[in-house]
């Protein structure tokens, strides 16, 4: 080999060499990276909707399409600051869009004093936070996809709550049973806690969107049932503080109208076997059974409310 040949070879590997150093000292990207759990997120994009409000569009591979999360920053928030606590808000089914918590329940507001991430991500209309058997795979996309994301690019910290409302809150104690550590407290308000309970109701549900709990959690025989059921699962919750609330139908001090709500009544009783199970298993259970209540959003946002010193006290963010 010549003398021009080596010192282009010299040349080249230096020039890969120093490649790799600068390749190193980059930001994170928002396109094409891996998450801690080799899950990966393909595009993340931002629209800034507000100084503190954030919407993410995910291109996410569990899904397999597009997701979108709405993230409210805590006062004194900048890029590369942190580790901040994370409260989650979790959407009922069938609502009008993916972050009524936002636009109906006053998480911007009630929030506003709490040194912590808020993040309220798309579910799914009957999405039963759960990867399906044959569908997509929401679970993935909450706790591995956007937590790497709000881990990555805002500095998201793991002490973390989770609440939810309905189906968000069968979400909030599902989640928080079956990812042990992962929560330090849960909330559900109206929440669906027993869904072996006569599953009817929620293959009921799914049918009216054209779905089957076949595809979700397969035949009422399956384990998957128990194995991501909030009734079946208390015992998975010992040491994480929880809030559930529920009405009992009647029309309250909070409604317009004098019909009685079945629905919610047949979530009360779904609740009180939970929080007997609960409390059974040696669980630290705050209870809101405020009797005359429908299903609908004032109970919600005020169960929120009520649960913020609760859940924002056990991830170190009390206002």
């Amino acid at each position: 080999m010549n003398r021009t040949a080596v010192r282009l070879g010299v040349l080249l590997l230096a020039a890969v060499a120093v490649g790799a150093v600068l390749l190193a000292l980059l930001p994170p990207s928002s396109t094409g990276t891996y998450g801690k759990e080799g899950i990966h997120v393909s595009t993340v994009a931002v629209k800034k909707l507000g100084e503190r409000d954030h919407e993410l569009t995910v291109t996410s591979a569990a899904l397999g399409r597009e997701g979108r999360v709405r993230v409210l920053l805590p006062e004194g928030w900048a890029p590369g600051s942190g580790p901040w606590p994370v409260l989650y808000l979790l959407n009922g089914c069938c609502q009008s869009g993916y972050d009524t918590w936002i636009t109906k329940g006053g998480a911007a507001e009630l929030t506003s004093g709490y040194r912590a991430l808020v993040v309220v991500p798309e579910g799914g209309t009957v999405g039963f936070y759960s990867d399906w058997r044959e569908g997509p795979g929401w679970e993935t996309f909450h706790l591995s996809e956007v937590r790497t994301i709000l881990e990555r690019d805002y500095g998201a910290g793991d002490r973390r709550a989770v609440a939810g409302l309905s189906m968000g809150g069968f979400g909030a104690m599902s989640y928080a049973a079956r990812h042990p550590g992962m929560f330090q407290a849960a909330a559900s308000f109206s929440g669906v806690l027993h869904t072996r309970d006569g599953n009817g109701g929620v293959d009921w549900l799914l049918g009216q969107y054209g779905e089957k709990s076949v595809k979700l959690w397969g035949p009422p025989e399956d384990p998957r049932w128990a194995a991501h059921n909030p009734a079946d699962l208390t015992g998975a919750l010992r040491g994480i503080r929880l809030f559930v609330s529920s009405g009992d139908g009647a029309p309250g001090p909070l409604d317009d109208s004098e019909a009685r709500d079945e629905g919610e009544a047949s979530l009360l009783l779904q609740a009180v076997t939970f929080v007997e199970r609960a409390r059974a298993n040696g669980v630290d259970v705050a209870v809101d059974f405020y009797g005359p209540g429908t299903h609908s959003w004032p109970y919600w946002r005020r169960g929120l409310e009520r649960s913020l010193p609760l859940l924002m006290g056990s991830i170190g963010a009390a206002a």
